[in-house]
C-alpha cells in the first residue's frame, strides 16, 4: 500500500485523552478532558518524519464529581484561569512492526517535560466514505509534582490524599481523504 506524508484529522467521536489517579493510596480516580485538539502530519508506513502537536482545554477536566472537577480546575493544581492549555509537541516518532513511540515535550502549568508515549498503531483502513483511518492506543505515566502539581494533603492514617503519580491513556482514532 503506498502511502505519503499527510494530514491525519481526530474523529473526536472515537478519541480520548484519559487519566488515573491513586486516591487515598487505595484507590484510583479517573477521568477525562472534554474538549482537545491535534496537528498530526504522517505517513503511516514511515511515521519517524511526522509530527503530531496536541492542546488540551485544561478547563474541561471531568472526573463526574464537580467539587473535584473545580478543585482540579483551581491553582492548587491545573490552574486553568493562568494555563489554559494542556500541551504536547513531538520531537521524534519510531515505529517497531506496529508499535510506535511518540517522544515530545508534554507542558502543564507552563511547565514542560520530556516524556515518550508508546502504543500501537492500527490501519490504515478505508471507511465507508472512502476515507482512510488509523488508531492509536498510547499510554504514558507522569509523575504530577514535575508540572507544579504539588498540592496534598496528609492523611491521618498515614499516606496522602493524592497519589504522585498520574497515568495517561492517548486513544485516537484518525481520518484522511
Amino acid at each position: 500500500m503506498m502511502q505519503e506524508m499527510r494530514k491525519w484529522e481526530l474523529d473526536k467521536a472515537h478519541s480520548s485523552i484519559e487519566f488515573s489517579a491513586r486516591h487515598m493510596m487505595i484507590a484510583n480516580v479517573r477521568g477525562h478532558f472534554e474538549k482537545f485538539d491535534a496537528d498530526i502530519q504522517m505517513d503511516v508506513l514511515h511515521p519517524e518524519s511526522g509530527k503530531v502537536d496536541f492542546k488540551v482545554q485544561a478547563e474541561t477536566i471531568t472526573t463526574s464529581e464537580p467539587d473535584r472537577d473545580k478543585h482540579l480546575r483551581s491553582s492548587d493544581f491545573l490552574d486553568v484561569s493562568n494555563h489554559p492549555y494542556i500541551t504536547f509537541v513531538s520531537r521524534k516518532i519510531s515505529r517497531v512492526k506496529d508499535e510506535v513511540t511518540v517522544e515530545g515535550d508534554l507542558t502543564i502549568r507552563g511547565i514542560s517535560r520530556p516524556i515518550s508515549v508508546s502504543g500501537p498503531l492500527a490501519g490504515p483502513i478505508k471507511d465507508a466514505y472512502g476515507h482512510d483511518r488509523i488508531g492509536f492506543d498510547g499510554e504514558v505515566a507522569i509523575n504530577r509534582k514535575e508540572f507544579g502539581l504539588n498540592w496534598n494533603m496528609i492523611l491521618e492514617a498515614g499516606g496522602v490524599l493524592v497519589g504522585d503519580i498520574v497515568k495517561l491513556g492517548i486513544h485516537l482514532e484518525l481520518t484522511s481523504n
